[in-house]
C-alpha cells in the first residue's frame, strides 16, 4: 500500500504524507475509512512508530485524517478540507514546480497536456511520454 525509498533524501514521515496524500486525492482511501494503526503500520513497514504518528498528525493538521479517541486514524470527509486554504497551498507549490520546470524548458502545450490527462485520469508517470497528438 505504501511505497518508501529509504535511500531517498527525502524523510521516511514526508514519504508517507505523500503516499497517504496520493492514496486519499485517487479516491483509493475513501472519506471516513480506518487507516492501519501506528503499531501495525510500524510493523508492516519496519520504521519506528513515532514517524508514523508524526506522519499521521501532520496529516490531521492538514485536514486529510481526523482521529477518534482510541480508535486511530480516519480519511476525513471532503467537507472537513477547507478547499480556498489548500488551494491557497497548493497554487504556491505549483508555483514554485512551474518555474523549476520552464527553467528545464516545459512548454505550455506540455503543461496543458499534462492537466488534460490528469483530468481525464490517464495521468502519465512519465512527463516526456508523447501523446496521441504528436506522433
Amino acid at each position: 500500500m505504501f511505497e518508501l525509498d529509504v535511500r531517498s533524501r527525502k524523510p521516511i514521515y514526508e514519504q508517507l504524507i505523500t503516499n497517504i496524500k496520493q492514496l486519499i486525492v485517487s479516491n483509493v482511501l475513501q472519506p471516513d475509512e480506518k487507516l492501519p494503526s501506528v503499531r501495525m503500520l510500524s510493523k508492516q513497514l519496519t520504521i519506528n512508530p513515532n514517524t508514523i504518528q508524526k506522519a499521521y498528525r501532520e496529516l490531521e493538521r492538514e485536514g486529510y485524517l481526523y482521529s477518534a479517541s482510541r480508535k486511530g486514524y480516519f480519511v476525513a470527509p471532503i467537507e472537513l478540507v477547507s478547499n480556498d486554504q489548500k488551494l491557497s497551498e497548493l497554487k504556491e507549490h505549483i508555483q514554485e514546480l512551474l518555474k523549476e520546470a520552464v527553467y528545464f524548458g516545459l512548454t505550455k502545450d506540455e503543461l496543458e497536456r499534462w492537466f488534460n490527462e490528469i483530468q481525464e485520469g490517464g495521468a502519465s508517470s512519465d512527463p516526456n511520454r508523447k501523446s496521441d497528438e504528436d506522433i
